[in-house]
């Protein structure tokens, strides 16, 4: 539940599929779930998408709205997104402001060379806008039940 000391989502304007822009606080007065993940078209990415995809009228029953946010282009979203049947918009982030307004750029080892990239994260964000739960690191398979829980947890 959130409380007074929740402190507020970090605000930002990006481009997303569907020839938008997203306002984070211009979505206030519903929950926002804004899921950070490395990208488009990998095996996780593509499970974690399809899971949210599979899910995704149990959110809008609990009316939350679900975004996806990486730092490939609008374009590579657009065809993510259609090729998997996202009912959802995915954000471009490609100067990395989302992802470093929510810290997710961090260190990672790939066949033993070090690079900077997104770190799969997730933020529930309440009506208010106060960001109430936060997942780092997620893993997958278990990681959209988890989700909606908390957001049940919210009402």
């Amino acid at each position: 539940m959130s409380t007074e000391t929740d402190p507020m989502a970090p605000d930002f304007s990006l481009p997303a599929t569907g020839e938008q822009t997203i306002t984070l606080s211009a979505l206030r007065g519903k929950n926002i779930i804004l899921y950070f993940y490395p990208k488009d078209n990998t095996p996780g990415c593509t499970q974690e998408g399809q899971d949210f995809r599979d899910a995704f009228a149990e959110f809008e029953a609990l009316d939350t709205g679900i975004f996806g946010i990486s730092r490939d282009s609008v374009k590579v979203h657009t065809n993510f997104k259609a090729k998997h049947g996202f009912p959802f918009d995915l954000i471009a982030d490609k100067d990395e402001i989302a992802c470093k307004l929510y810290d997710v750029i961090k260190l990672k080892n790939m066949f033993g060379k070090q690079s900077l990239g997104v770190e799969r994260s997730t933020f529930l964000i309440d009506k208010q806008g106060k960001l109430c739960h936060t997942w780092r690191k997620v893993k997958v398979k278990t990681h959209v039940a988890e989700v909606l829980a908390a957001v049940q947890a919210l009402t």
